[in-house]
């Protein structure tokens, strides 16, 4: 019971993160060409709008509370990247590159390595829809 409660907490704060970040600059941004109509921007996107509105209006009195947002928002920006790894590197296997190409722009030294990567990600993937 009680993980279900921490979940509960955890979606909680990532919904009052997002729309915070969201009514405090993140309507006013361009809508991504691969956004459909009224979906919201993705965590990154957000956390990104708050560094930068923090690196631009230093005295505003509420940027306490949007740095606080933006890092609620991590977790969901790392599950993202995972995500977009993922879905690039199975298109990449499905056109056709090997591992070893895949590796090298990783920066990995072998295919296995780029394939346990994949795997990796994967895991922490199913982890995630796990919880």
């Amino acid at each position: 019971m009680r993980e279900g409660s921490d979940d509960q907490a955890s979606g909680a704060i990532e919904r009052w993160a997002r729309d915070r970040l969201t009514a405090r600059g993140g309507n006013d941004l361009p809508r991504l060409p691969w956004l459909a109509d009224g979906q919201p921007h993705d965590a990154v996107t957000l956390i990104r709008q708050a560094l930068w509105r923090a690196n631009t209006d230093r005295d505003a009195l509420e940027l306490p509370d949007d740095l606080r947002a933006a890092i609620a928002l991590l977790a969901a920006a790392r599950a993202e990247v995972d995500q977009l790894e993922a879905g690039l590197l199975f298109v990449a296997r499905a056109e056709g590159l090997t591992w070893s190409q895949i590796a090298q722009p990783l920066n990995l030294r072998t295919a296995q390595a780029a394939q346990q990567r994949y795997e990796r990600v994967l895991a922490r993937l199913d982890g995630d829809a796990g919880s």
